[in-house]
């Protein structure tokens, strides 16, 4: 039977959701606050330089395929890829990893590093690709309702793994500090430390050195504007300008929203806008969730970004660069152990125009500046400078080159805005971590308990922070909602 649905927000979750449930027949309307889709993922365009803004790694290809492939369609239809050879850099105080297009390059540069390497790293890959079968073709497409739906026979033989850590697994095998970082980095994206991540999460290693890195030509947006194109050729209505300012409740059921004052009557409402902040749009006797559920949680990290246009070439750089030359162990104790501004920050750094020369002018270079800090932190203009200064610096000593004078402009984002554009739980930039304690069931729940009709998804739900996560929470929850 046919739904009145109304979607708030257009990031990955909520365009792919709004696919999925379009193309069982209902009538679905998507409710965005910004002037443009895409949520986290939306594009900067100033004096001919194009910055992603948010998301800036594509891995996982094949996650986005079957995404397409579902409404019988190909990323190829929307976008052309193309697979980053080296992958991405690493700079350490002393010496640069490059991590080439695939296993053998790679094994190579570990025997580099510490001879003997290649060997454990290949059993390391091995099992890491035996994790992301299970993960994605079984575990990740489970709704997160109960504990049994990571009771299968593959995972009751694995169990182990869900109990160790990625960081006793990598150090188990390797005793190099930089083969370490370099095994531990992926990780990161999930949003939790090394050290609290259970070890079956060891599929992003396979994601990152079996699979690849890739990147859309024209940037990560084009996968938005891909979305949205399906999602209309569906029936998709998106409406954006359009603050939701409450879910309307009635005898315990969704009824609908109220957008810039004007009230919507819905049969169902989804929430792909942060969960405590969506929450909060419901009067408080229906909210699941207290602020000291979400005060105890652990968050992924917020960012400093800086989207810098240069007007020369860069050089010694590739697309994708991390900043390693200063401690792993103290930047993360000062994101998650002790939230403070980091005293020697890691960052990254990403020059899409190395490989795609549609993102900055001619002769010029696209620049992209990372550091991963506390959610909550105080953000103001100073500290900003202040940190701009600080990895400017580093670059230049790194890159051994001066680039502070070929600055024509920079604009940053942080804590503040991440609050104010995406409604974020304490500015957080990649949803809720995936430890132990915060994975699968554990998660916030994709349907409300409280209020029949409404349900949620997102990075803070199920499967987890990350773009394809979020394609796939879409599907989940679009699933949940035709059922």
């Amino acid at each position: 039977m046919s739904k009145r649905i109304s979607i708030i927000g257009s990031g990955f979750s909520s365009l792919s959701a709004s696919c999925y449930l379009a193309k069982a027949g209902h009538e679905v309307s998507v409710f965005e606050k910004n002037n443009t889709v895409g949520g986290r993922a939306r594009q900067l365009v100033k004096d001919g330089f194009t910055f992603d803004i948010g998301p800036s790694w594509y891995w996982m290809p094949d996650i986005f395929e079957k995404f397409f492939n579902d409404f019988g369609k190909s990323t190829s239809d929307y976008y052309q890829l193309d697979k980053l050879s080296p992958a991405y850099k690493i700079f350490f105080s002393d010496e640069v990893i490059t991590i080439g297009d695939h296993m053998d390059q790679i094994c190579e540069e570990f025997e580099r590093i510490e001879a003997g390497s290649s060997k454990p790293l290949r059993k390391f890959i091995a099992q890491a690709q035996d994790h992301y079968d299970i993960a994605i073709n079984k575990v990740v497409l489970k709704p997160g309702i109960s504990p049994f739906e990571l009771v299968t026979k593959d995972t009751v033989t694995r169990v182990d793994r869900f109990f160790k850590t990625i960081s006793q697994e990598v150090r188990k095998n390797f005793k190099n500090p930089k083969l370490i970082s370099t095994l531990e980095f992926p990780v990161l994206f999930l949003g939790a430390k090394p050290s609290q991540t259970p070890s079956f999460y060891s599929f992003m290693n396979f994601a990152d050195f079996g699979l690849g890195t890739w990147h859309p030509r024209g940037g990560m947006y084009e996968i938005i504007k891909a979305m949205k194109s399906l999602a209309e050729s569906l029936g998709v209505t998106i409406h954006t300008n359009s603050n939701v300012e409450k879910i309307n409740v009635e005898n315990g059921k969704a009824v609908g929203i109220t957008v810039n004052g004007i009230t919507i009557n819905s049969d169902v409402v989804l929430s792909g806008a942060d969960y405590h902040h969506s929450e909060t749009l419901l009067d408080t006797e229906y909210r699941q969730y207290s602020e000291s559920y979400w005060e105890k949680r652990t968050f992924a990290p917020s960012s400093l970004l800086f989207y810098v246009g240069f007007d020369k070439k860069i050089k010694a750089i590739d697309h994708h660069n991390l900043f390693f030359d200063t401690s792993f162990e103290n930047h993360a104790e000062e994101i998650y152990d002790d939230p403070k501004w980091p005293e020697n920050p890691l960052f990254y750094v990403n020059f899409p125009s190395v490989t795609d020369k549609s993102m900055a002018p001619e002769g010029c270079e696209t620049g992209f500046f990372l550091i991963p800090i506390a959610p909550g932190l105080e953000d103001t203009p100073e500290l900003r400078q202040q940190y701009f200064d600080i990895i400017i610096n580093r670059f230049e000593n790194l890159t051994d080159q001066k680039v502070k004078d070929h600055i024509l402009f920079k604009e940053s984002f942080c804590v503040n805005d991440f609050v104010s554009e995406y409604n974020s739980y304490k500015g957080n930039a990649y949803g809720m971590a995936n430890t132990l304690r915060q994975t699968a069931f554990l998660r916030p729940k994709l349907k409300s308990k409280k209020v029949d009709e409404l349900y949620f998804t997102g990075q803070l739900t199920v499967p987890g922070p990350g773009v394809p996560p979020s394609l796939i929470s879409g599907k989940l929850v679009a699933d949940l909602i035709n059922k």
